[in-house]
């Protein structure tokens, strides 16, 4: 599970103790283990979960002697109290609608419930999937991800100029202010004849204001994915020295034993956010409707 092979396992064993260990041994060791994360993989959801991120990372795996492509789909979310869960993780054959769907309803059926806001990057399929299974939730897209999108039409040398006008669309103080410093920003791109950036801005800026319907306090945190993407670069760290895997399923255990490691520490025990300014918040909507 720590990307060490049985063949390695054995010249570790014989160096430490002089003994070899079987691969029958580490083969059903390995069974238990796998046996305590797909019960930890499958366990219920408790309670309301407001913030859902969701994220995949792409691994190798070889099939038929060639090495392809897997897709690992990765849930954390802030439950209701302000701490972080590892809701769920999943193999995908690819980050596609019907890979998201499928994930989705996964969660669903364990019982992920109460989500008002779910994080995520522009992937495909992604926010169709979402209205089918929770129509009441926004989605936010990750602000960063979009800067690259628009960055990848722009020169390098005008990269720095183009990424401080972004910023200072995400600075307003509220929405209304937001969309308005837009349209001077497109004024501007168009201006500097780069249409494309403006074209990327004009049709997409709205996907990235979601988090100012929600507490001021806990903007920086739910408008990017960066809390999820921490955790995967943690796995990816891990699951290199693997290469590519035998088969999807090794690859799943691994990210996910890394992942219900990671739950178990101050990640996951530690406040992350006062979830009291949320209802304080839907409190004061309640009233002045």
């Amino acid at each position: 599970l720590t990307g060490v092979s049985v063949r390695r396992v054995e010249d570790i064993t014989q160096a430490l103790w002089g003994t070899r260990v079987s691969p029958g041994t580490v083969s059903n060791l390995n069974k238990k283990i796998y046996e305590r994360i797909e019960k930890w993989c499958n366990r219920s959801i408790e309670g309301s979960i407001p913030y859902v991120y969701l994220d995949g990372i792409v691994l190798k795996r070889t099939w038929a002697e060639q090495v392809r492509n897997i897709s690992v789909l990765v849930a954390i979310g802030v439950d209701a109290e302000g701490y972080r869960q590892v809701l769920g993780v999943r193999e995908g054959t690819k980050e596609d609608k019907a890979g998201w769907t499928g994930f989705l309803r996964h969660l669903k059926k364990r019982g992920l419930k109460g989500v008002e806001l779910i994080i995520s990057d522009a992937c495909i399929g992604l926010f169709e999937s979402i209205g089918d299974f929770y129509p009441e939730a926004k989605w936010q897209r990750c602000i960063v991800h979009f800067y690259r999108n628009v960055f990848s039409v722009v020169p390098r040398g005008r990269v720095k100029k183009v990424a401080m006008m972004l910023k200072a669309i995400h600075a307003s103080e509220d929405r209304e202010a937001a969309n308005e410093k837009a349209l001077s920003v497109i004024k501007k791109l168009k201006k500097q004849k780069l249409p494309k950036a403006a074209k990327k801005l004009e049709d997409s800026i709205h996907e990235t204001l979601a988090y100012y319907d929600f507490p001021s306090e806990h903007w920086r945190r739910i408008r990017t994915n960066n809390p999820l993407e921490r955790i995967l670069r943690e796995v990816r760290r891990r699951t290199r020295v693997v290469g590519a895997f035998p088969d999807g399923n090794s690859a799943l255990m691994l990210v996910a034993a890394r992942l219900r490691h990671i739950a178990g520490t101050k990640w996951g025990t530690r406040r992350y956010l006062n979830m009291g300014l949320l209802t304080e918040l839907k409190n004061e909507e309640e009233i002045a409707a």
